[in-house]
């Protein structure tokens, strides 16, 4: 009998349609969690090492924080109008060989 290994697979994270305010809820959401992400990784990498290399979760908190910007003000627009947010957020994981 053969194994057969998966090498990638997608998790259909969000998939619908929101008021404004529920996909405001959603979205800072995931953002914050991502955000809080990476300023943990930031004070594991440089726990007892004050000379340690954080400029990558450094951007990608200053990015994540410039997107939470650019959603508040996507739905700030369209809040108090009659109008739904469809919301589809895919997750693909594949393997990558580290170098």
């Amino acid at each position: 009998m053969e194994t057969v290994v998966r090498t990638k697979q997608k998790i259909n994270l969000v998939d619908g349609t929101f008021s404004p305010s529920e996909a405001s809820d959603i979205i800072l959401a995931l953002l914050d969690e991502k955000i809080n992400f990476h300023k943990l990784q930031r004070l594991s990498w440089s726990e007892g090492r004050a000379d340690a290399d954080t400029r990558f979760p450094d951007g990608r908190i200053k990015e994540l924080e410039n997107e939470k910007v650019i959603a508040k003000e996507f739905i700030s627009t369209v809040r108090g109008q009659v109008i739904k947010l469809k919301i589809k957020g895919v997750l693909e994981i594949s393997l990558e060989e580290e170098n």
